[in-house]
C-alpha cells in the first residue's frame, strides 16, 4: 500500500484545506486548517528527505501541523514531546533500567540459575523503541515492542504504517544540547544502532517526514539550522487580516456559533494581544487562546447568542491574561 507523496493545495491561495480528526476525548482541537504556506513546506520537506522545523510563538498551530499532514498523507502519526530531560538517544530508544534492576532482585530471591537469569535479564527485554525506530522500521520496532512488552503508538486518525510515518518532536528547544544533532546524525545516516544490539535499524522504502517545533526558547544549532527546510507561522499585524484569520478559524471549529461571537472573541483576543505586545508580556495570546475562549463561552451558555456574547466578556480575562500587569 502507498499513499500520496504530497499534499494537495487549495484552489485558491487565500483557502484552507481543513482536516478533521477523530475525537479522543480529550480537549485539543478536532480541526486544522492547512494553509498554501503550510503545505508548500510539508512538500518541500518531503520531496528534500529533510526535516520540517516550524517556528513561530505558541498557540499558533505548529504541533496540530503534523498530525494533519499525517492524516492527508495517510501515514502513522508518531508525536514525541521534548522536555528538559530529553536526551538524543531518546528519540531512538529507551532503556527501562528500573524494571531491570527490579526483575533482576525477584529472580534472584528466587534462586534462579545464571543461564536462566542472562536470558530474563537481557537487555534487548528492557529496550522501547523511540519515535524514530518506528518511523524507520515499523515492523522491526513492533516485533522489539512486543519482545520488550510495549505497545506501539496509538493512531486514533487511522494512519496506516505502510504509508510511512509522520514524527512530530515537539518543543525541541527544550531538550538537552545534544538533541539536535544526534537527530541528524540519525537521520543523515538514516540507521542507527540500539543499544546491545548488532543490528542497526535502517530506514525503509518510505523516508518519514519529522516535523520539529519551536517555541524560540534557546538557540538552535546553525548546522542543525541548515539541514531543515524552516516554516514560520505568524499571526498578521494587520487587525483585520487577523480578525478574518481567526473568524475562519474559529467558523471551522465552531460551526454553530454566530458570527457575532466570532467576531466579539476576536476583537477580545486582539485588544488583549495589543496590550501584551506593546508591554512585552509573553505569552502573547494568540490563537489557541481565542478558541478557548470560544469553547468556554459556548459551553457555558449553550445555544443563546446574547447570553455567550456576555459570557465573552465576563470569561476573556482568564483565557486571554496568562500575566499581571497586561
Amino acid at each position: 500500500m502507498s499513499g500520496p507523496d504530497r499534499l494537495d493545495l487549495p484552489a485558491k491561495d487565500s483557502d484552507f484545506v481543513q482536516v478533521d480528526f477523530a475525537t479522543d476525548g480529550g480537549v485539543s482541537d478536532g480541526v486544522h486548517l492547512l494553509g498554501r504556506e503550510e503545505i508548500l513546506a510539508v512538500n518541500a520537506a518531503l520531496a528534500a528527505g529533510r526535516p520540517l522545523l516550524v517556528r513561530g510563538e505558541p498557540g499558533t498551530g505548529k504541533s496540530q501541523l503534523a498530525r494533519a499532514a499525517a492524516k492527508q498523507l495517510g501515514r502513522a502519526f508518531i508525536p514525541h514531546v521534548i522536555d528538559s530531560h530529553t536526551e538524543s538517544r531518546d528519540l531512538l530508544w529507551n532503556f527501562d533500567a528500573v524494571k531491570r534492576l527490579a526483575d533482576a532482585q525477584i529472580a534472584g530471591s528466587l534462586g534462579g540459575t545464571r543461564a536462566v537469569l542472562e536470558t530474563e535479564l537481557a537487555v534487548a527485554n528492557y529496550l522501547h523503541p523511540g519515535p524514530l525506530w518506528w518511523a524507520f522500521n515499523w515492523d522491526h520496532a513492533r516485533q522489539q515492542a512486543e519482545r520488550a512488552m510495549a505497545s506501539p503508538p496509538a493512531q486514533h486518525d487511522g494512519g496506516d504504517w505502510g504509508n510511512g510515518c509522520v514524527v512530530l518532536l515537539d518543543e525541541i528547544d527544550k531538550g538537552e544540547a545534544d538533541v539536535p544533532n544526534g537527530l541528524l546524525e540519525a537521520l543523515g545516516a538514516r540507521r542507527f544502532m540500539p543499544m546491545g544490539s548488532l543490528d542497526p535499524v535502517c530506514i525503509g522504502s518510505t523516508v518519514p517526514l519529522v516535523v520539529i517545533t519551536t517555541n524560540e526558547e534557546r538557540a538552535l544549532p546553525e548546522a542543525f539550522l541548515r539541514r531543515c527546510m524552516v516554516l514560520f507561522l505568524t499571526l498578521p499585524d494587520d487587525e483585520a487580516a487577523l480578525t478574518d484569520l481567526l473568524v475562519q478559524r474559529g467558523r471551522a471549529h465552531f460551526p454553530k456559533a454566530s458570527d457575532a461571537v466570532l467576531r466579539r472573541a476576536a476583537t477580545l483576543l486582539i485588544g488583549d494581544r495589543r496590550a501584551a505586545i506593546a508591554a512585552q508580556i509573553r505569552p502573547f495570546p494568540g490563537q489557541a487562546e481565542y478558541l478557548d475562549l470560544l469553547r468556554a463561552a459556548i459551553a457555558l451558555a449553550p445555544g443563546d447568542k446574547e447570553a455567550q456574547l456576555a459570557m465573552l466578556d465576563d470569561i476573556a480575562q482568564y483565557a486571554l491574561k496568562k500575566q499581571h500587569g497586561v
